[in-house]
């Protein structure tokens, strides 16, 4: 009943594989900004956590001359310049590490420092920002002073939200058809229960939500890969993809280099025009045979993906989860991750949300936050760190930036030191994006003065800006960071049971048990009031 093709095989086939092996470029990915970290823009070097230091200082250094490639980060070391008072990042809005770390919490053990990226805790959660009438971006920017936290060095110093916003997802009924190429792990790994089980689930969930004139395929790979369905539209054929998946059974090793290839391969050889033309990797991404870097991976698929816009939605599972690897291969790919845990997770990530990652609204979508030298003396962005972009490549639309869609939102926090007795601008922030058709570029900007940071963080009226502080300093906590004013975990727990009263909102409830249990396993407690997985909720 099922077709069944083999890697390696001829024809159009072969020829598919020919352009996509002779697209071996380097992928221009998001490189150091001017904070010294790393000049090469086409490396994601990520900071070791817990090395935060205090933040850049921003005094009145000259920008950089108009077409200048030089790093600032190189002007800076070499004492040409001061530091650079400007931040500039791709935007992101994956939520995945926050999904993994609720599950390993709930499992009774403490996230690796390294998997733990703050700006996916931030972006986890609803942020209630003013949505933009058009096709673009809204630009929202607020922040309050950190004070009466019971935290540490936290004198002079206010949190900074900077929020940008798309249009809301329209209908169903009215977004472009999609073509969606599943790439399923069915390695030894995915064995264990709530790995390829869950993956079943599923792609059975979604068989039923995508409309008539969608279209999927699906790859599977253990040491090799293999196509068990072409690309295949939806209409009249439930049944026959539903028993596909079903068929699915764990096999060997993990040889998620096979799979990505075959599945490129096969999004092109299906490639619609005026389509959604994505590929989805579902798996634990724990790569152990064939090319196990995501770079080296990524290389042999390159031509593909920037000929024909395939980006690739990461979607993880299992207990032991390669989070790190999973998101640099959607980075790199143009695309997002999450992370499923159960059943209602995936019927949340099925249902809810990949319907909203199918189109995209902006490609390449980077922000800069100028910060005005006369009223900030340091600032120090929460997150991002493989994220950022260096200034002078801000507006250079070929390098890259993230892949948004309709209905997102994208947060940044900064801490932010103003000068005392500073009064006027604080920052200007844009964003800077492609439009998905047309490929022209367009920018929106927001400000932010010093009266719209003057209230105190905790107790104000601003519940969504504490649930979004409440998020970083849990995921600093958990990085061994020290960001300025952080409380400690039992009063950042006390302070999310609060916010989830007062929004009523569950998944800030479920914000409160994470830190509660982290708190717990911090001082050795254990979690033996953990709640089941099956509550979980992503977002």
């Amino acid at each position: 009943m099922n077709q069944r093709v083999r890697r390696g095989g001829t024809g159009k086939r072969a020829g598919v594989m020919a352009l996509l092996l002779a697209g071996g470029m380097l992928l221009t990915a998001c490189g150091g900004g001017s904070d010294g970290a790393t000049a090469d823009r086409k490396s994601s070097g990520r900071h070791a956590p817990g090395v935060s230091g205090g933040g850049h200082p921003a005094p009145d250094a000259p920008a950089p001359s108009e077409g200048s490639r030089e790093s600032e980060a190189d002007r800076v070391r070499e004492g040409r310049a001061e530091p650079d008072y400007r931040s500039t990042f791709a935007l992101d809005v994956d939520t995945a590490s926050y999904g993994y770390a609720r599950r390993t919490l709930g499992d009774g053990r403490l996230p690796d420092a390294e998997d733990v990226r703050p700006e996916e805790f931030v972006n986890s959660f609803r942020q209630g920002y003013e949505r933009p009438k058009g096709n673009g971006f809204s630009v929202n920017i607020d922040g309050a002073r950190i004070g009466g936290s019971g935290g540490t060095g936290a004198s002079g110093w206010s949190l900074l939200r900077v929020g940008l916003a798309t249009k809301t997802a329209p209908p169903a009924s009215e977004r472009p058809p999609a073509a969606l190429t599943f790439v399923v792990d069915i390695s030894g790994s995915m064995a264990e229960t709530g790995r390829l089980d869950l993956v079943r689930k599923s792609l059975t969930i979604l068989a039923d939500e995508l409309r008539d004139d969608d279209s999927l395929s699906l790859v599977t790979f253990s040491n090799e890969a293999e196509t068990r369905l072409p690309m295949t539209r939806v209409k009249g054929n439930r049944d026959r993809i539903k028993g596909v998946v079903e068929e699915m059974q764990p096999a060997q090793s993990t040889n998620v280099e096979a799979g990505i290839k075959l599945g490129y391969e096969e999004s092109v050889e299906g490639h619609r025009e005026g389509a959604t033309n994505r590929v989805v990797l579902l798996s634990d991404a724990l790569a152990n045979t064939g090319e196990t870097e995501a770079e080296g991976i990524l290389k042999k698929i390159d031509s593909a993906r920037r000929e024909y816009g395939i980006t690739l939605f990461g979607v993880g599972v299992g207990s032991d989860y390669g989070d790190a690897f999973m998101e640099q291969l959607t980075n790199k790919g143009d695309g997002n991750t999450t992370y499923v845990g159960d059943e209602t997770q995936a019927r949340k990530v099925f249902v809810d949300q990949l319907p909203a990652h199918l189109e995209i609204r902006a490609r390449d979508a980077k922000a800069q936050v100028a910060f005005d030298r006369k009223t900030v003396q340091q600032f120090r962005l929460i997150g991002y760190e493989n994220r950022k972009v260096a200034d002078e490549d801000f507006r250079d639309d070929s390098v890259d930036g993230g892949e948004v869609g309709p209905g997102h939102t994208v947060t940044a926090l900064y801490a932010v030191r103003l000068r005392e007795g500073a009064s006027g601008t604080v920052a200007k922030a844009t964003v800077r994006w492609l439009d998905p058709k047309t490929r022209k570029a367009r920018e929106e900007t927001g400000t932010v003065t010093t009266g719209a940071v003057g209230t105190t963080l905790w107790g104000g009226e601003n519940d969504r800006l504490q649930v979004a502080a409440v998020a970083a300093y849990f995921a600093d906590h958990l990085r061994g960071g020290d960001l300025p004013g952080a409380p400690g975990l039992g009063e950042l727990a006390s302070r999310a049971s609060g916010l989830a009263e007062s929004t009523e909102d569950s998944a800030v409830e479920k914000l409160a048990t994470a830190i509660g249990q982290a708190d717990r396993l911090n001082r050795g407690a254990g979690t033996d009031d953990a709640p089941d997985p099956s509550e979980g909720e992503i977002g």
